[in-house]
């Protein structure tokens, strides 16, 4: 036979099998069905009227990968179905889950805070399926507070404050002046720093705590000036203030020309609109289509949250919780983050370890883990707590 026409025959049994086997797929595709969870939340004062307020952070980056797994989805005879759940400013976490998700869902996807997190992780009916923690930070969820249903997809603090160590120590930016504020989350924050500190033998010259007006726009030239003038030197300003009441306005009005670093100045982050190695651009690009803005670190995360269910779901052909979540937690289990390196569940407590990316307001800085930091297994575990470090041993 001629080799044109052998080619073209082939081409055409090609088709006609992908066409029978998408025909049998539509036919008995398992439904894999996935939950949504999370609560209105009351706006935070923004530090400036150029600050866009978000409101459906993570809910459009669960929609995307839905999207995504559906499309290897067609060729594995599998439908991935996302049912969400928005709990009103003044409804109850509790009641929606226990009569709309109890018993009804092996995977749910949580935007909610720690609290509410973990009173939904102590109910018996969740015992039988995994939350995916797609909001917080939190070092005790990942260590004395743990629980072997949850799997966190966020870098926590440590893992944050370890990053910038990582890279100040790159740079030789050794002796740091620690800013605080006066929320919880900030002290949480500090702790993390004073950890990475201790770490990776920096200097830690002062700790001072940030109780000025928060009309910063009005005190700022003069406060700051003053608050930063110490008797010792110090290299870098190090500020802890997750709400970003204050840290905006110590940039350039330091008494010393020193950079900022922390939650504010150049940070610590699971994404960043500046991000476009490795494929970033595409679904930079195919989220910024859907939604009409960037994608935020949220989004990210319920993104990675959905597409683990998929690949874990894809990879042993099943929606079962048992053979799902081994292989979540398993050496096997690989998933594609957009960041240079395959991203895969820390065995020992649920954590996604991940590269971190330090970025300035309008230019990505540097990847952690930064180059030269070595580990016995991964690389990636030289952020946050290791497993000889860590105060949970969640077994499968």
């Amino acid at each position: 036979m001629c080799p044109i026409k052998l080619y073209i025959q082939l081409i055409i049994q090609f088709f006609i099998i992908v066409q029978v086997g998408s025909v049998n797929a539509a036919k008995t595709k398992q439904a894999v069905t996935i939950a949504y969870l999370t609560q209105e939340r009351a706006a935070l004062p923004v530090l400036s009227n150029l600050d866009p307020v978000i409101k459906d952070k993570g809910l459009l980056g669960a929609e995307l990968a839905i999207s995504d797994n559906n499309t290897t989805g067609q060729f594995t005879g599998q439908q991935f179905v996302l049912k969400k759940f928005i709990v009103p400013l003044d409804g109850s976490v509790l009641d929606v889950f226990n009569k709309a998700i109890a018993d009804k869902f092996n995977y749910v996807v949580s935007l909610l805070p720690a609290e509410q997190m973990l009173g939904i992780a102590d109910l018996p009916a969740a015992q039988k399926m995994i939350l995916f923690d797609a909001a917080t930070t939190d070092d005790a969820l990942r260590n004395e507070q743990c629980r072997a249903n949850i799997l966190h997809i966020l870098p926590s603090r440590a893992m944050r404050a370890d990053a910038l160590a990582q890279y100040m120590m790159k740079k030789r930016w050794t002796k740091w002046l620690l800013v605080v504020g006066t929320q919880p989350e900030d002290q949480l924050f500090a702790e993390a720093v004073k950890r990475s500190a201790k770490r990776f033998n920096m200097s830690l010259v002062a700790e001072k705590r940030w109780e000025h007006t928060y009309d910063a726009r009005r005190t700022a030239q003069s406060d700051v000036a003053v608050f930063s003038q110490l008797d010792d030197d110090y290299d870098v300003l190090v500020v802890a203030d997750e709400q970003g009441e204050f840290g905006e306005y110590l940039d350039y009005r330091t008494w010393l020309p020193r950079p900022v670093i922390g939650t504010q100045g150049l940070i610590a982050t699971a994404w960043h609109r500046t991000h476009e190695q490795w494929g970033a651009v595409q679904i930079q690009n195919r989220f910024k289509e859907q939604a009409g803005r960037w994608m935020e670190e949220q989004d990210y995360a319920a993104y990675l949250a959905v597409r683990a269910i998929g690949e874990a779901a894809i990879r042993t052909q099943s929606n079962e919780l048992k053979p799902v979540k081994a292989y979540l937690i398993s050496e096997k289990f690989a998933l594609q983050g957009y960041k240079g390196a395959p991203l895969s569940f820390r065995a020992w407590n649920g954590q996604l370890r991940q590269p971190v990316l330090l970025a300035a307001p309008r230019s990505l800085v540097a990847v952690a883990p930064i180059e030269g930091f070595l580990h016995p297994k991964t690389e990636l575990d030289t952020l946050g707590y290791d497993q000889p470090e860590a105060h949970c041993q969640w077994s499968k």
